[in-house]
């Protein structure tokens, strides 16, 4: 029987922290290992540990879908524009670079809008069709501080952004310092991540559909990220868990974390996504107040206050 270890070291902060739930990969059922997340009593951040030595196996070849076109690109994305929204409340064109942009939901309406594009992606498919179908810029690699120190010394962005990344990455305040390396005076860092302070969060732990175990190695605080990014000379303009995004995955956090409950589909499984969808609409206004919902949307500038 495996047995986790009642704590382990934090990654950020190196303090002790206690084991806080154990679970399994509860989204796609692609092995039935445990996996034990631990919550430092200090920075609050919630990691996992140990890591998978096979976490690329819980990327299947299925994890991206990549259109047929960019025509049915863009019919798809529609969804996705209130990120170009964000972005332009702050800066309406300039040099954009996006890491983890995956077939390129958000690039594609970036490059719409006038933006000189480039992003940093993983999976290799992926690339392929940012640069010959979307057209933009895309560096094949899972390392995206090496792929930035690579970089020319000049090359400097205007926004950088990483939607729904950094709980991928185990050293994630490394990527944000490198990031932030290549941001120039007034540019903006977009951060959107998994909310470890959302009510559902708090109710459901090691059942919430967006711990995503164990491809969401971290679970990162709000006031973590604005401390260590203050220290990087960035101060946050936009704090946010009730964006267009956000409210989108409220909904999808009640509706799968319950539905994960039955994953045979059928009238059980059903019911349980009725329940989600009751639950999304009972308690939306807990939700969208004192950041409860399930993701948060962070945008932070670099420069003295204007």
């Amino acid at each position: 029987m495996f047995r986790p270890k009642k704590t382990s070291r934090c990654p950020y902060c190196k303090r002790e922290a206690p084991l806080f739930f154990q679970t399994t990969d509860r989204n796609r059922h692609l092995s039935e290992d445990i996996f034990s997340y631990y919550r430092c009593r200090s920075c609050r951040l919630v990691f996992l540990t140990p890591i998978p030595d096979d976490l690329a196996k819980y990327y299947p070849s299925d994890y991206y879908h990549i259109p047929q076109s960019v025509e049915e690109l863009g019919s798809l994305v529609e969804a996705q524009r209130y990120k170009l929204d964000i972005v332009q409340k702050f800066v309406k064109s300039g040099r954009l670079l996006e890491i983890g942009p995956a077939s390129g939901d958000f690039v594609y309406h970036a490059s719409q809008a006038g933006f000189e594009v480039e992003t940093i992606e993983m999976d290799e498919r992926c690339c392929g069709f940012l640069r010959d179908v979307v057209g933009v810029g895309a560096i094949h690699s899972d390392d995206a501080v090496g792929a930035i120190a690579e970089m020319a010394p000049d090359v400097s962005y205007d926004v950088i952004a990483l939607w729904q990344v950094i709980e991928h990455l185990p050293d994630f305040w490394k990527t944000i310092e490198a990031a932030t390396s290549r941001l120039a005076e007034g540019g903006i860092l977009v951060l959107a991540a998994p909310n470890p302070s959302s009510l559902q969060f708090r109710l459901l732990k090691g059942y919430w559909t967006h711990v995503d175990a164990p491809r969401h190695v971290c679970l990162i605080p709000i006031k973590l990220l604005t401390r260590h990014t203050r220290k990087l000379g960035l101060r946050p303009v936009l704090v946010t868990t009730s964006d267009v995004g956000s409210l989108g995955w409220n909904a999808f956090g009640w509706r799968y974390s319950f539905g994960s409950f039955s994953p045979a589909v059928g009238r059980v499984r059903g019911a349980l996504f009725r329940l989600g969808s009751a639950l999304t609409f009972l308690l939306q206004g807990v939700e969208r107040k004192g950041l409860r919902g399930s993701t948060y949307t962070i945008v932070l500038k670099k420069g003295p206050a204007s």
